[in-house]
């Protein structure tokens, strides 16, 4: 009884839990054991390191160690730019820190407007439409353009982003051997001629850094009557008389382009342009464009700025190839394997054996002060392990002569060049 009189239940202080018939986490045992042994060994996370403080596009502490970085994708320099970041504050002060709501609510503010016509004249295109990330880009405009009874055929070594778009939506999918020119002729001629058709591609693809053949792929596509989207993610900004891509250096015409704001830009935020004269349509239809909050007005006031300053960037282009040259170059003559022949792009991949000797090769350039991704399946083909280099057009000679420097050194101690 208590003082008041009435009867009360008698609680246990720790209820033993009730096992579930089925965990839904036990799925996940194996990849845990994996990264416990991974931690045993003694090597860092590669997939937890924490910058604590970034001083530059190139630089950073990293452990409490000065740390040059080649594992970015801030291809064209331009976090730390002085007037895009002037722009930033001046939108944080005007506008506040966010939208508090979706883009066809009151999520819309006025530099969503200016970044929108910003990416219409970068691309010389009608139509312009921004999401909250590159992911939801493809997320979006893939669900929505391919519906049931049409297809989507997609290179087989495709982004995740673009493979979860498929799976948004309902389209039929097709894969095609990775940039094979014949493998997508193949599949496109087997499939019925009305239902409406999607070819997507990428300019470069991320893990290895290798083009595709847009040019020859493109015309495939046409014959067979089907509309091409190109994601230009990782050429935005240095491929193309105006940086606009691939498909422009190998002067094509493309029916959608989807690009992101967290690679050459340099914020976050991903869009698609088009000139078809219907596009703006999808705005009215695409879910991960309707039900999710707007960027913050900070963030599309930095990426406008950006994006016109990089209308203009020649003299970065051509150091972001020179360097990006320099690096493959000295890698290859010391007897590194690469993921391409030639300096494809601004990305350059070690291949390695497996993962230990990934993970050992990557602790030493971190120890050394170089920070590199660590690349694994699924994220890289199948069997294949890698460290992926990114380079900036802000990296110096200096630092270029560095980080080769400490390849050496690394890829000697751990055994993988002689």
């Amino acid at each position: 009884m208590t003082e008041t009189g009435l009867q009360t239940e008698t609680l246990p202080l720790d209820p033993a839990p009730v096992a579930p018939e089925r965990d839904l986490m036990s799925k996940f045992d194996g990849l845990i054991a994996e990264r416990r042994a991974l931690l045993d060994s003694g090597v860092t996370d590669p997939f937890a390191i924490v910058m604590e403080e970034v001083r530059s596009p190139t630089e950073a502490v990293i452990k409490g160690r000065e740390t040059i970085l080649l594992g970015t994708y801030n291809y064209m320099g331009m976090t730390f730019d002085p007037d895009v970041i002037a722009a930033g504050k001046q939108a944080l002060d005007r506008f506040g820190s966010g939208t508090n709501g979706s883009r066809m609510l009151n999520g819309t503010f006025h530099d969503h407007i200016e970044v929108e016509q910003a990416l219409r004249d970068f691309y010389g295109m009608t139509g312009a439409i921004v999401f909250s990330t590159g992911y939801m880009a493809n997320l979006g405009i893939i669900s929505t353009l391919a519906a049931k009874g049409e297809y989507v055929i997609l290179d087989a070594d495709s982004h995740a982003s673009i493979y979860d778009g498929c799976a948004q939506g309902n389209a039929e999918i097709v894969r095609f051997r990775h940039n094979s020119v014949q493998d997508l002729d193949k599949r496109l001629g087997r499939l019925p001629k009305e239902p409406g058709k999607l070819v997507v591609l990428e300019g470069v693809y991320s893990m290895l850094g290798d083009i595709a053949p847009l040019k020859e792929m493109v015309a495939v596509a046409r014959k067979h009557g089907a509309m091409v989207l190109v994601d230009e993610a990782h050429s935005m900004g240095f491929f193309g008389p105006n940086g606009r891509g691939v498909y422009e250096a190998q002067g094509l015409d493309v029916d959608f382009v989807v690009g992101t704001f967290s690679k050459s830009v340099g914020t976050v935020g991903g869009f698609v342009v088009s000139n078809h004269p219907k596009f703006e349509a999808v705005r009215l239809a695409c879910r991960p464009y309707i039900f999710t909050a707007s960027l913050p007005p900070s963030v599309v006031a930095t990426a406008a700025a950006s994006i016109r300053k990089l209308m203009t960037a020649h003299d970065k282009r051509e150091t972001l190839w020179r360097n990006a040259r320099a690096l493959h170059a000295g890698l290859t003559d010391m007897g590194f394997r690469l993921g391409t022949a030639t300096c494809d792009s601004a990305i350059v991949a070690v291949i390695l054996d497996d993962q230990i000797q990934a993970v050992t090769m990557w602790q030493a350039l971190l120890e050394g002060g170089l920070y590199v991704n660590m690349a694994r399946p699924p994220a890289t083909p199948a069997g294949t392990f890698l460290l992926r280099c990114s380079i900036c057009a802000e990296h110096t000679p200096e630092q270029i002569d560095r980080v080769l420097a400490m390849f050496r050194q690394a890829g000697q101690a751990v055994g993988v060049i002689g």
